[in-house]
């Protein structure tokens, strides 16, 4: 069988090289999951290589996604962000982060970590799924509307349904690597 990396990835080196190397990878790491989570709110309306050629911007000034920094950001540091090119500047989007940084912190003092919280969803054992073609992959699924449901309700704000699961796929609490991928058998654990 002749291997092919996902169609999406194929757009540039950048692109490439997060396919390869992070989406679909189990994430467990606290502010991994904050940034991750982050950076899916920000591509709302947007595509993902324009995220990853901000991500830089965003790790350095979101303090690298300290949560409890951000969790005390002000109007000051806000209307700051508003204006730097490095990051979407989208105030809905920007204000987002910070309230997420709070919910964050609730999650982590209820369940020992957001980790824990967002495993729990699947036993802590990714889904794997078998799809032979980006037509099958689906934008959102039964688990994808519950944490969003959830998420929302504890008080996130940019986590719909297909934010979401684009987080579980990029986290790898999905694999939703093709089976034609060489990185499925990798993140098939």
């Amino acid at each position: 069988m002749n291997k092919k990396r996902c169609e999406w990835a194929e757009v540039s080196d950048l692109d490439r090289d997060y396919h390869d190397n992070e989406w679909g990878v189990p994430v467990y790491d606290e502010r991994k999951l904050f940034e991750c989570l982050t950076l899916e709110g920000a591509q709302a309306g947007l595509s993902w290589s324009t995220i990853l050629k901000k991500r830089e911007g965003y790790q350095l000034l979101f303090d690298n996604f300290d949560i409890e920094k951000i969790s005390q950001y002000d109007e000051a540091k806000v209307e700051a962000l508003m204006v730097d090119a490095r990051i979407v500047r989208h105030r809905l989007k920007i204000n987002s982060v910070i309230t997420n940084a709070h919910a964050f912190i609730k999650i982590q003092k209820e369940f020992g970590g957001f980790s824990q919280y967002l495993w729990s969803y699947v036993d802590d054992k990714p889904i794997i799924n078998h799809w032979a073609t980006m037509a099958e992959v689906p934008a959102t699924t039964e688990l994808s509307d519950k944490l969003s449901k959830d998420l929302k309700k504890r008080g996130f704000k940019f986590v719909g349904s297909t934010i979401c699961y684009a987080f579980l796929q990029a986290t790898g609490v999905v694999n939703d690597h093709l089976v034609n991928c060489p990185c499925y058998a990798n993140n098939n654990i």
